[in-house]
């Protein structure tokens, strides 16, 4: 599948179920968000279309990045899409991504797929250009390290 163009994604298979994958991306977020050595602080994830999903990015050097959101939708076993354009209560706030996670049973296992989509050029290439594609694998590879763990 060819990406759109102001579409950044990264997918790789995890041997691992997708109940199990889907538990682990929604309950243990602060164990594989962020690639090592950040970390996440979860300041709430209201797992349901216009839920709040608000989080905060701990670098090792002291930084802080706080991001606020919604999720657009949350259909379990499946996909969870959420973006920056609002804040909670449908506050319009400077949008940034839709991103969307996607999950599919996939020989045995199960096909990752996350999806960043961008309002303009320049914030795909900002995007793009701030290490997308390795944080974003990184990300992957660690959820797929604890999904697999965890369906033994």
């Amino acid at each position: 599948m060819t990406p759109e163009p102001l579409e950044l994604s990264v997918t790789r298979h995890i041997a691992a179920p997708v109940d199990t994958v889907w538990r682990i991306a929604t309950e243990r977020m602060v164990d594989y968000w962020c690639p090592r050595p950040w970390r996440v602080e979860i300041v709430e994830q209201e797992w349901r279309a216009g839920g709040r999903s608000a989080m905060v990015m701990h670098g090792p050097n002291g930084e802080a990045m706080p991001q606020e959101g919604v999720f657009l939708e949350v259909t379990p076993g499946v996909r969870f899409v959420f973006t920056d354009a609002f804040a909670a209560g449908w506050r319009p706030q400077g949008p940034f991504i839709v991103g969307i996670v996607a999950l599919a049973a996939e020989d045995g296992g199960t096909r990752y797929t996350a999806t960043a989509r961008h309002w303009t050029a320049e914030a795909c290439e900002q995007h793009r250009a701030m290490g997308f594609e390795q944080g974003w694998r990184t990300v992957a590879d660690q959820l797929a390290e604890l999904a697999e763990a965890n369906s033994r």
